[in-house]
């Protein structure tokens, strides 16, 4: 199925939303840095959210930037369709922290709705540059740019300052997590609505061992928030008394390379109890997962904690740093289990009585890990972004999705969200 527009001449053809609304449903533009093949959790995000938003009647038009910040001497096409979804993509200059790429101007003019997705260059442009566009406007949050304390002075000044102003020109700001609607709500007020990421909780249903094994899993981009040195002093510390205790490291490089990990597990002699696995498929990933019972993540900083959510759908027990997105995480769901691993001794001993609790009920946990992961389903998540866009819109709605026939369903997500 396609749910983007016709190549060309769409704008054109199809009219605007506003002159003739029963001719055609709105045009929803997703604006993102990251899309497909990149990987990570905001591209998963959109990704997800367009998926969603097709089968819900909406057209989709994604606008990224046409190279990967992994491996910016390869260029991507400036067209293609992703699972049915257009995809456009642009030049940039500057770092890939501020990214400047003012050619998404250009692919605005037939939009009804266009959706930020970040808090960026994009975010600030097409916000100052609303005279030009007059599109409606709405941003998801995605943990803001304080993913670390690094320039944190600088980063709080841009965000009381700059931020600030551009977020006047948006209709709504969506956090996805407790802590961006707390952060968001001290400059946006009540235009701040909290909608808790969706989680394509099937891609690893189930797939966790059925027995108890001293096996942890950890999956994300190797970057230094992540701190996995300090999962592997953990490690260090849990094999001295138990050794074969073992850890998969999946992911791809951000800034730490795949060298760098492994000359961190040499220092710590840990060669025979870490495996590291680098761009692997979500096929070979749930394979992978199915000979382990827990997932670990050592993060400063996530801005939602989308992987704990997938762990959970899966079946394993998550142990997580106690950062604020995993706090609120763990405060919803007595199934994630807490571990500073600022300190590696405490850290090991917290994974030790972990295991030993899951070992107790293994059925009985990954029943109610499961269960817990559902209600992050993108199929509930989406009815409320679909429902932020027909309040903005005033009303319509494509005419595959009825929003007073969905709306009971909706509130419950807003509710838990």
């Amino acid at each position: 199925m396609r749910c983007g527009t016709d190549d060309g001449m769409d704008a054109f053809l199809q009219g605007s939303l506003s002159s003739d609304p029963d001719r055609r449903a709105p045009l929803a533009v997703q604006v993102v840095r990251q899309f497909p093949p990149s990987r990570g959790g905001l591209e998963d995000v959109v990704l997800n959210l367009s998926r969603q938003l097709c089968a819900r009647g909406y057209r989709v038009r994604v606008v990224t930037l046409d190279r990967l910040f992994t491996a910016p001497d390869r260029k991507l096409p400036d067209r293609e369709t992703v699972d049915g979804i257009e995809v456009v993509r642009i030049p940039f200059s500057g770092s890939s922290r501020y990214p400047i790429a003012p050619g998404v101007f250009r692919h605005l003019k037939d939009a009804d709705l266009v959706h930020v997705h970040a808090i960026d260059f994009f975010f600030d442009a097409l916000a100052w540059g609303k005279l030009l566009h007059g599109k409606p406007l709405v941003a998801t949050t995605h943990g803001g740019f304080f993913h670390t304390d690094r320039y944190a002075a600088i980063k709080l000044a841009w965000f009381n300052v700059t931020t600030r102003l551009s977020a006047l020109a948006y209709r709504r700001l969506i956090a996805c997590s407790a802590q961006d609607a707390r952060l968001f709500r001290k400059i946006a007020g009540r235009r701040v609505v909290e909608v808790d990421n969706g989680a394509d909780v099937a891609k690893f249903r189930n797939a966790g061992a059925g027995k108890p094994l001293r096996r942890i899993v950890t999956i994300g981009r190797f970057s230094s928030n992540k701190r996995l040195d300090r999962l592997f002093e953990a490690l260090s510390r849990l094999v001295v008394h138990e050794p074969d205790w073992r850890l998969s490291v999946v992911g791809v490089p951000g800034d730490l390379t795949e060298a760098d990990l492994e000359r961190m597990i040499g220092q710590r002699a840990l060669e025979d109890h870490i495996e590291l696995h680098v761009g692997l498929s979500n096929e070979e990933i749930r394979t992978l997962i199915s000979g382990c019972s827990l997932f670990a993540s050592a993060s400063e900083y996530e801005g939602f904690g989308l992987v704990a959510v997938e762990a959970m759908s899966a079946g394993l027990m998550p142990l997580l740093h106690p950062n604020q997105a995993y706090e609120d995480l763990a405060a919803k769901h007595p199934e994630i289990r807490l571990c500073d691993f600022e300190d590696a001794e405490a850290a090991a001993g917290t994974i030790h009585s972990a295991f030993l609790a899951l070992a107790r009920d293994v059925a009985g946990y990954r029943t109610r890990a499961m269960r817990a992961a559902d209600g992050y389903a993108w199929d509930h998540v989406a009815r409320r972004y679909a429902e932020i866009y027909t309040e903005i819109l005033g009303g319509v709605a494509p005419p595959e999705w009825d929003p007073a026939a969905k709306g009971s369903e909706g509130n419950e997500v807003a509710a838990n969200g």
